[in-house]
Order: structure tokens, then C-alpha cells, then sequence
């Protein structure tokens, strides 16, 4: 989505009352810069098609085709796609779709079927008042198309506007509901993927060893299910240390994770397998087990994830 072209405003959230829109803009100058800049060490990009508009999901459809004319074979990806996102709400945008509204994908559905397209979609789960007011939202979502492969983004749902006192994610009981609700829905939508991007999460679970066991528990269980990211807001004023700060904290939890869950998510397994990368191979955990390999080998990884996607060019390589 993208602030009016006459704008001096960075970031949506610095400047309330500026509208944001969906956009092919963003999809459009993404594509021409990979191709303006190929070269035989550019890694690998798996460009993401981000200006759906739920809202008027009839426009959703052409404006693939048109993408997909211009940029043949460049577009392996769907999202991030607001569903619900409250922190957009003082832009003019992010309200909750009509849940009515939610059959009337199909035309676009279908198609990301036939080409086998993940969808990532942002779906706030509640707020401080109700910690899953929106869920009904998503619900109808994975009842109504089972059968496309559907991230819910930020660990299902979390986000800024759950407070801390109130919500869902602070007392321990409420952590467990969250986790039954994730686990619930997992196991019922074989189709369904969870990321575990942005720092949000590190605020809300991974600071505090109590709260973040249950999800720990959580993503061993379901190990081929989990994603991850770091939900970066890219911008020229955004620098490097910031960015390795971020990732630091999206990272955190992956130590503690299961060896087949470390390899699946932090080494990047399951996304290999839902972008259709099938020449690349997540590297096995060394099986010398010396005092704090695990966080040697955690290191190394948070280390090439700075680089994004070059993760996996680098991957390549060293395998």
C-alpha cells in the first residue's frame, strides 16, 4: 500500500489523517529494480504481489493478469493483504472486510490455486477490549477456501493494539487460549501457515521465558507450519543497525526451538517448500553437540538472515 504521491510522509503511522491504498506501484517498481539490477551474483528474489484490495476484490483478478503480462514468471508470492489492521485505521484504511464480502474472492482464489500462490494475509486478532474480536473474520476465511495455502501473518493476529494489562497474550491463561486457538485451527486447515514475523512478538512473548514456552511447545508440535520473517519497514532513513536489531529480535526464539523446527523455519525448510524452490536445501544441524553449538550455529544463521533472501543464495553455495 502506498501514502499519495505528493506526500512528504515516510511512514504511514508518522502522519494519521494522510490516506494509504493499495497499489500496483509498489509491485510494478519492485519488478523493473530486479531486472534493472541482474547480475550473475543477485540472489534470489521471490517478489510478492502486495496490492490486492480486499474491499473491491473484483479488481484483484485483472490487475494479476496485468502483472503477470508485464513481469512473466516474476510473481511466486501473494501479501502481505490486509484482512483487518487496526494500526491503519487513522489512514483511511484497514477496516474489517465485510465478512459478507469474503465468497466473493473466488475468482482471485482460484487462480492462486492454479498457479499454487501462498497468501499471506493480516488479520489483527482483537484488540484490548476483545482479544478476538476479528477472529470470526479469518475463520471465514479458511472455511471458504480450505484448500489455498494461507499465512496469518505476526504469529495469528498479534499486534500493537492488544494492551499489555488486558489482553490476550498477558496472563498465562489467555497465552494458553491463544496457543489453543492457533493449534486448533492447524490442525483443522492443513493448508494454513503461521509467520513469525515482526518485533511485536518479542515485546508481547519472547522477552519473558514464561510466556514464550507455550509457543515454544507450540512450533515443535507443528514444526512444517511455521514461517519466518522479520516484517522490516524498508525506507532510506531506516539504517542497517536497525534492521540487524529487528531481526535480533524476531530471531530470539528460534534457539529454543527443536532441531527439525530450527531447520524447518530459522533455516528456512518450509518456505523452500512453499515458494517451489525445490533446488534448495536447508543445511542439517551439526551433530557434534558441543557446549552452545546450538547458538553457534543460531549466530550464524541470524547473521545471514540480515541479508534477507540472500540467505538462500548463500545456502546454495555452502551446501
Amino acid at each position: 500500500q502506498r501514502l499519495p504521491v505528493d506526500s512528504n510522509c515516510t511512514y504511514y503511522l508518522d502522519c494519521p489523517g494522510t490516506p494509504v491504498k493499495p497499489s500496483l506501484k509498489n509491485d510494478f517498481w519492485n519488478a523493473q529494480s530486479v531486472l534493472d539490477n541482474q547480475a550473475d551474483s543477485t540472489p534470489l528474489i521471490t517478489l510478492s504481489m502486495s496490492f490486492f484490495d480486499l474491499d473491491h476484490p473484483e479488481t484483484i483478478l485483472p490487475n494479476m493478469k496485468l502483472l503477470q503480462t508485464e513481469f512473466p514468471g516474476m510473481f511466486h508470492w501473494a501479501g502481505e493483504i490486509n484482512l483487518v489492521k487496526q494500526a491503519l485505521w487513522k489512514n483511511s484504511a484497514g477496516k474489517p472486510v465485510p465478512i459478507e464480502s469474503i465468497p466473493k474472492w473466488q475468482d482471485f482464489m482460484a487462480e492462486l490455486r492454479r498457479q499454487d500462490i501462498p497468501i499471506a494475509i493480516h488479520s489483527d486478532l482483537g484488540d484490548e477490549v476483545d482479544g478476538t474480536k476479528f477472529l470470526p473474520l479469518m475463520d471465514a476465511v479458511l472455511s471458504t477456501y480450505p484448500d489455498n495455502k494461507i499465512i496469518w501473518v505476526h504469529m495469528a493476529g498479534i499486534s500493537k493494539q492488544l494492551d499489555p494489562k488486558l489482553s490476550l497474550l498477558q496472563r498465562p491463561v489467555f497465552i494458553q487460549e491463544h496457543v489453543k486457538l492457533i493449534d486448533d485451527r492447524l490442525n483443522q486447515y492443513p493448508n494454513l501457515y503461521i509467520d513469525l514475523s515482526w518485533d511485536v512478538l518479542y515485546d508481547s512473548i519472547y522477552h519473558d521465558s514464561e510466556e514464550e514456552k507455550p509457543y515454544v511447545a507450540l512450533i515443535n508440535k507443528h514444526p512444517d507450519r511455521f514461517l519466518s520473517g522479520s516484517d522490516h519497514v524498508a525506507a532510506a532513513t531506516k539504517t542497517e543497525s536497525s534492521y540487524r536489531n529487528e531481526l535480533a529480535k524476531v530471531n530470539a526464539i528460534y534457539k529454543e526451538l527443536s532441531d527439525e523446527a530450527f531447520v524447518n523455519i530459522a533455516l528456512g525448510g518450509n518456505y523452500f517448500k512453499l515458494a517451489h524452490l525445490d533446488e534448495y536445501v536447508a543445511p542439517p544441524i551439526c551433530r557434534f553437540r558441543s557446549p552452545g553449538s546450538r547458538h553457534f550455529l543460531f549466530f550464524v544463521t541470524t547473521s545471514l538472515g540480515v541479508a534477507g533472501i540472500i540467505l538462500v543464495f548463500l545456502l546454495r553455495i555452502c551446501l
